[in-house]
């Protein structure tokens, strides 16, 4: 498969990989300057995601909500319409003067892959530059190695150039979401060997396989980024739980991911837990602890797959975990609503839409006769990517980096 060679627009090259340390700098405060180029580089960054956000915009109405001049704004839209991120969508009838052009997305513009490897599953999506699932290539592996890792990969790949599910010219490079000490954290059937992750460089593994750029970064956080650039409420300030084989935390403020001093900003699963602080929060609330009540209960949770519904048999065990889960959930959501005060809490993973939104009704409630006292009490909901989220966040990183807004793509670097 050969590297794409026609398809320019601002920002990464296409070659080279990007990590979290990367992205924390370039979505990070700084003190540094700009230049012109970087200055029109995000003005065009913002008009794109103007126009991903508002389908059947005009263009006096992007000037309107940019302050950028009429001018400026035909120059950027020329330059979307010449890489063929943007479209026509016809004219608008009834006002004044000349009908003015209506501008959608071109969800042929762009395309990313996105990788998920977490302890129960390896997934692989495609998609596209409106945010659309264009394919979705998984298997359910209890402690994968790398090797069986570049295997799902090869096959997915394998899997999206036999169905053209996607132009492969136009894709801006491959994004990969792993929880952080993948390799060190002990959960439940850990097997033997597994801790070789904690010495495996993820752009070499995949390098030879993967021909476009590597975008690295951690599962909870490309869920939460993935949930701010293309969620459906487009929620500025949140946190984010991200309930997997483990647990994870997401905090975003004012649009942008905060990782904190060490990038290990929101880690909610390491909280201990209030009634046994020898253990942790995601001891109790994770697919991991629910495969631990099932077995308890004499199930195999082998049977279980965490995104369709659960059986009959399942049922009665998965709401006792529900009610524990949420029970533990409880002091660490007063804290976050103190300290953090988001607007909302999200909740995604690899779970049925309704035992989400159970899990958020069921810890919203308890929240509030727990701690009446908080002054502000943030709603809970499930996430509008709950379904395959770290997946669908790490093909967004590609974009972050190639084509959406942040405020690290105004800083100019010492080279720059």
């Amino acid at each position: 498969m050969d590297k794409p060679s026609n398809f320019k627009v601002s920002g990464r090259s296409a070659s080279g990989s990007v990590t979290a340390d990367d992205r924390s700098v370039r979505l990070g405060p700084s003190l540094s300057g700009t230049n012109l180029e970087r200055a029109g580089d995000y003005n065009q960054r913002v008009v794109t995601q103007i126009i991903r956000r508002n389908p059947d915009i005009t263009r006096n109405e992007i000037a309107v909500m940019t302050n950028l001049t009429a001018p400026t704004i035909a120059n950027i839209v020329g330059r979307l319409f010449e890489n063929e991120l943007v479209i026509d969508a016809g004219r608008r009838l009834g006002g004044r003067g000349q009908p003015a052009t209506r501008l959608r997305i071109n969800p042929e513009g762009g395309f990313a892959i996105g990788l998920n490897i977490d302890r129960d599953h390896v997934t692989l999506v495609s998609l596209d530059l409106a945010g659309t699932v264009r394919s979705r290539f998984t298997q359910q592996i209890a402690f994968a190695s790398p090797d069986d890792v570049v295997r799902v990969v090869e096959k997915g790949i394998a899997a999206i150039v036999d169905t053209d599910a996607i132009r492969l010219d136009r894709v801006l490079g491959m994004g990969v979401a792993l929880p952080d000490d993948i390799g060190r954290v002990d959960l439940p059937h850990r097997p033997a060997g597994y801790e070789q992750w904690s010495d495996v460089d993820i752009q070499a593994m995949l390098a030879p396989i993967v021909p476009w750029s590597i975008h690295i970064d951690n599962d909870a956080a490309a869920a939460a980024i993935g949930e701010a650039q293309f969620g459906d409420g487009h929620h500025a300030n949140f946190f984010y739980i991200l309930v997997s084989a483990g647990l994870g935390g997401g905090v975003v403020i004012d649009g942008a991911y905060y990782r904190g001093a060490n990038a290990r900003g929101g880690e909610l699963g390491f909280l201990p837990l209030a009634t046994d602080p020898t253990k942790v929060l995601q001891d109790v609330v994770s697919l991991s602890a629910l495969s631990s009540y099932l077995e308890t209960a004499g199930l195999d949770p082998a049977g279980m797959d965490p995104t369709q519904p659960f059986t009959a048999a399942f049922k009665p065990h998965v709401a006792a975990w529900l009610d524990d889960a949420s029970d533990a959930l409880v002091p660490a959501l007063t804290a976050v609503n103190c300290l953090v005060n988001p607007a909302i809490v999200l909740v995604g993973g690899r779970l049925p839409d309704d035992i989400l939104d159970q899990l958020a009704t069921d810890t919203y409630r308890k929240l509030r006769t727990a701690a009446p006292n908080i002054p502000i009490i943030a709603p809970i909901a499930r996430a509008s990517l709950s379904r395959d989220s770290p997946a669908i966040g790490a093909a967004i990183l590609p974009f972050l980096d190639r084509i959406l807004p942040s405020d690290g793509i105004l800083i100019k670097s010492q080279s720059a």
